[in-house]
């Protein structure tokens, strides 16, 4: 698999036009607790749907000078000049304030004056409306526009020429700006139909690449992208190329009713059991899928906002502490042996089924990441008055679950496990029971299991509780495993090994598995797209059924693209090159730099590689026609130029310094951190700020010396990869040094070979070129 980030389009991405104004990029934004979205009717509509909980409650429509949210190739242009046009539109709306009342819906115009200064203009929309405060025609010309209240006496000009956005707002017909909770919840709407936008300033460029089909899968989570159109979602996942199932997780904060309580608001299933303006989104969702040819799976965890939640349905530890996770404001965790919480959490993805059920969907559901929590500390989260309640006599005092536990805490463990797998079956079955006909038997189920906490090294017996063996197959139809922790921190070499003790606790064979890579939780850690990249390759070659990423927000945000096809360039055979025919190889290392000499002699350089690139030439060992029918069947197995091969470079093939016997202290591979077990294998080339390091993906079998701070170890496995797995991690700041023989990946240069008989015995040299390819894992 190909990969590469795309910091912006380039003008020939932008192959397409857009009306500025167009229905499926606006978004809607809002203050917790209420909840709004966004849903495109039609080319030219959208409907707002929201739901109040606050007398000060407020949604905004929201159109941006800049496309922020879309990736880079399928962008809309940044063109801050809104003059010379003209926006109309039908506005409907109940349930909100209505055009003609005091606070009615608002333009707001966020940019700068013709100064420079930065300003907001407040834009009465009634002041530009034709019919009623609930169904009117509204015509703006943005080379005429007021804010104020009252024209013309309060008329304050609007200069469109540097605007970010705009917004229209939505409040609750009680809204007069006091604070204050609203006796019930109330339910909003408000549609624009008939858009046109016209004028010099009416059109926009937009990226309309369409990439090509990759195997690679996409996941995306309802809470990054509420407030996009589900229209926007589905367009960027098929013009990236992603097909198939999409995995999607309803999140863990948006898509509840709530009730109010002492000052908060709680989950509640009042009216229903979603949210208005979830149900609208995820229904529109469900049907653009359809219409794109996509699938959905569909993600409920046992994560719910803690805000929002019950507090008797908390995991909880010995001191009553709640599980509480590690985002800000943090989610909680619901406990398996809580009727309630698992009652209502068996409504909610009945609520989902339901939705892709009526589109026409096949369903497909996953349990994400159920688990008891561990707070800090070693404080398992398993002590909440339900599961006290559940576990009896077997409920024993556990101080810390790291580390070694004797048999009353394994005990209790292993209850826990069997509560937890009882809790996921049921929630399956009700997803199943809803879909009826429309489950996807025998793809249905799926499972989603975090390793880094579920096989956590420091707490061993910990997996008796969340990797039960209730789950063991054919519980599931699919083992989903996810590892993102492990991969961004470099330590993705330990997936091999995690994958196979999954295996073996639950059954599951790698081909019945599939696989989530990433994510890149800040834009600063672009870099960690690479580690990414290769652990999706890695499992792909593993065999895995499928292979996702996560996910959109993220991958649209960095300009990340993945393409299939690169496998076929880099095909490689892991073989060796006829070690006696290479020996008397001629080798050249090259580099490639950009000369560009001004007239005075001046010269501008730039280096476009980071590593050499090495060429060979192993004509001069053939010697024999023992030789020439060696190299002849080699080529033809190579198929010539099409796939790769080791080779053994006959003056820089060890570690060592003098190009002698590897030594365990040779090369400086890192530093541990307590943590880390994987290290990369490397030879460093000068010194100083020169210095220049070589990745070595082909360690010679069986050659590998490995030291820890200066003692030599053999307590470490070389993976396939060409990375030294230690047992143990590292501790901190102990160096971790190597050394080994190694291979070139190279390929025949040429599609031609050509060794005569005479050639040789006349003492002329054959030419056999050969080129080194990039290492392709």
């Amino acid at each position: 698999m190909g990969w590469a980030l795309v910091a912006k389009a380039e003008p020939h991405h932008r192959g397409s036009w857009v009306k500025r104004f167009d229905p499926r990029f606006w978004t809607v934004d809002f203050a917790r607790p209420m909840m709004a979205s966004a849903v495109t009717m039609a080319p030219d509509a959208l409907r707002v749907d929201a739901v109040f909980y606050n007398r000060h409650d407020l949604a905004g429509l929201i159109w941006e000078a800049e496309d922020r949210w879309d990736h880079p190739l399928l962008a809309y242009e940044t063109r801050r000049d809104f003059r010379n046009m003209q926006l109309s539109f039908r506005w409907r709306s109940g349930g909100v304030k209505p055009l003609d009342a005091l606070h009615g819906p608002t333009l707001t115009i966020e940019g700068r004056d013709a100064a420079g200064n930065p300003r907001a203009w407040y834009v009465r929309l009634w002041n530009y409306a034709a019919g009623s405060g609930e169904d009117a025609v509204v015509t703006l010309d943005f080379d005429a526009l007021d804010g104020g209240f009252a024209l013309p006496g309060e008329a304050d000009p609007v200069w469109a020429g540097d605007v970010d956005r705009m917004f229209i707002s939505l409040v609750p017909p009680a809204y007069d700006g006091s604070a204050g909770v609203l006796a019930v919840p109330v339910e909003g709407w408000a549609e624009m139909s008939g858009i046109a936008c016209s004028g010099s300033g009416s059109v926009l460029a937009i990226g309309d690449a369409v990439l090509p089909e990759t195997a690679l899968g996409m996941t995306n989570g309802y809470d990054d992208c509420y407030h996009l159109t589900p229209a926007r979602v589905v367009r960027q996942i098929v013009q990236l190329g992603y097909r198939g199932d999409v995995v999607h997780y309803v999140g863990m904060s948006h898509y509840m009713r709530l009730e109010p309580l002492g000052g908060g608001h709680y989950v509640s299933l009042t009216g229903g059991t979603l949210a208005s303006p979830c149900a609208a989104w995820h229904a529109a969702l469900a049907a653009a899928c359809r219409d794109a040819g996509l699938g959905i799976i569909w993600s409920l965890s046992y994560e719910v906002f803690d805000a929002y939640c019950w507090n008797d349905w908390k995991q909880r530890d010995a001191s009553g502490a709640p599980a509480l996770t590690g985002w800000e404001p943090p989610s909680t965790l619901l406990s398996p042996a809580n009727a309630a919480a698992m009652g209502y959490l068996q409504l909610v993805a009945r609520a989902f089924v339901g939705l892709a059920r009526d589109a026409g969907l096949a369903v497909k559901f996953q349990v994400g990441e159920p688990w008891w929590w561990t707070n800090a500390g070693g404080q398992l989260c398993a002590y909440d008055a339900a599961t006290s309640a559940a576990l009896g006599a077997a409920s024993v005092a556990i101080p810390d679950v790291r580390g070694p536990q004797d048999g009353a805490v394994c005990a209790m463990l292993d209850a826990l496990g069997a509560l937890l797998a009882t809790s996921t079956a049921a929630l399956v079955a009700a997803a199943r029971d809803e879909a009826g006909a429309a489950w996807a038997v025998g793809t249905g189920s799926h499972l989603l299991v975090f390793l880094p906490t579920a096989l956590d090294p420091d707490a061993p017996e910990l997996r008796r509780a969340n990797v039960p063996l209730g789950w063991a197959t054919p519980a599931f139809d699919v083992l989903q495993l996810e590892d993102y922790d492990w991969v961004t921190a470099g330590r993705g070499a330990e997936t091999a090994g995690a994958r196979t003790a999954m295996t073996v606790r639950l059954g599951y064979p790698v081909a019945g598995q599939h696989y989530f890579a990433g994510f890149v939780l800040n834009a600063a850690d672009r870099a960690q797209w690479a580690p990414i990249a290769d652990a999706a390759d890695a499992a792909r070659r593993a065999g895995v059924a499928r292979a996702f990423v996560w996910a959109l927000p993220q991958v649209a945000r960095d300009g990340f693209v993945s393409f299939d096809g690169e496998d076929e360039v880099q095909a490689f055979d892991p073989v060796d090159f006829p070690l006696a025919i290479g020996r008397e190889a001629v080798a050249a290392t090259e580099f490639s730099t950009q000369i560009i000499s001004s007239p005075a002699g001046h010269e501008q350089r730039a280096s476009e590689w980071a590593e050499a690139r090495m060429r060979y030439d192993a004509g001069p060992g053939v010697r024999s026609e023992a030789d020439v029918r060696t190299l002849a069947d080699f080529f033809r197995a190579r198929r010539g130029a099409a796939r790769a091969f080791r080779f053994r470079d006959p003056f820089d093939q060890s570690s060592a310094a003098d190009g002698g016997l590897p030594g365990p202290g040779d090369q400086w591979l890192g530093d541990g951190d307590g943590v880390r077990r994987g290290f990369s294998l490397v030879k460093r080339y000068g010194d100083g700020a020169a210095v220049q390091e070589r990745r070595i993906a082909l360690p010679v079998a069986g050659s590998v010396r490995v030291s820890v701070a200066g003692i030599e170890t053999a307590a470490f496995v070389v993976t396939e990869a060409g990375e030294v797995l230690l047992d143990a991690p590292p501790p901190t700041g102990a160096a971790v040094r190597a050394g080994f023989r190694f291979d070139v990946p190279v390929r025949f240069a040429e599609d031609r070979l050509e060794v005569s008989r005479a050639t040789f015995l006349a003492g002329e040299l054959a030419s056999v070129p050969l080129v080194e390819v990039r290492a392709p894992w």
